[in-house]
C-alpha cells in the first residue's frame, strides 16, 4: 500500500482495513447495490405522504419532490443516494425527464455548474437505467 497523500486518505485507508478486518466480505461491498434494495414508493403513497393529500391546496408530491431535488443539488449533490431515490421517485410520480433536467439546471445559478453538473450526471444515470427496464 503506497503513502496516503493527505490525513483524510490515509483516515480512509484505516478504515477500509479495520472494516476488511472485522468482516471481509465488506471489502466488495457495493453502496450502489445496496441502495437498488431500497424500494421506490408508489406514486399513491407518495402523494399520501409527501403530497396535497392532507392539504388540499398544498403542492403535490411531484412539486415536492422537484423542491428536494433542487435542494439536493444546491446542497453540491454530495449525497449521491439520495439524488438518484428522489429522481426514482419522481419518476414514479410522474415528472418527465424535462422536468427533472429543469430542476437541477435551474439550481447551476444558486449551486454553480459543479454542483449542477454532478446531480445531472446521477440523475441520467437513474434516467437511463429506468430507460432500460422499460424496453
Amino acid at each position: 500500500m503506497s503513502q496516503p497523500s493527505n490525513p483524510f486518505d490515509a483516515m480512509i485507508a484505516q478504515m477500509q482495513d479495520m472494516a476488511k478486518a472485522m468482516n471481509p466480505a465488506l471489502e466488495s461491498f457495493s453502496p450502489k447495490a445496496f441502495e437498488a434494495m431500497w424500494p421506490t414508493m408508489p406514486r399513491e403513497w407518495m402523494e399520501f405522504a409527501f403530497g396535497n393529500t392532507v392539504n388540499k391546496d398544498g403542492l403535490d408530491a411531484k412539486t415536492r419532490l422537484l423542491l428536494t431535488l433542487a435542494g439536493l443539488t444546491m446542497q453540491g449533490a454530495q449525497n449521491d443516494t439520495a439524488v438518484r431515490q428522489t429522481v426514482r421517485h419522481l419518476d414514479e410520480a410522474g415528472a418527465t425527464k424535462q422536468e427533472i433536467v429543469e430542476a437541477i439546471g435551474q439550481m447551476a445559478i444558486f449551486a454553480g455548474i459543479p454542483a449542477m453538473t454532478r446531480a445531472m450526471e446521477l440523475a441520467r444515470g437513474v434516467m437511463e437505467d429506468s430507460e432500460e427496464q422499460d424496453q
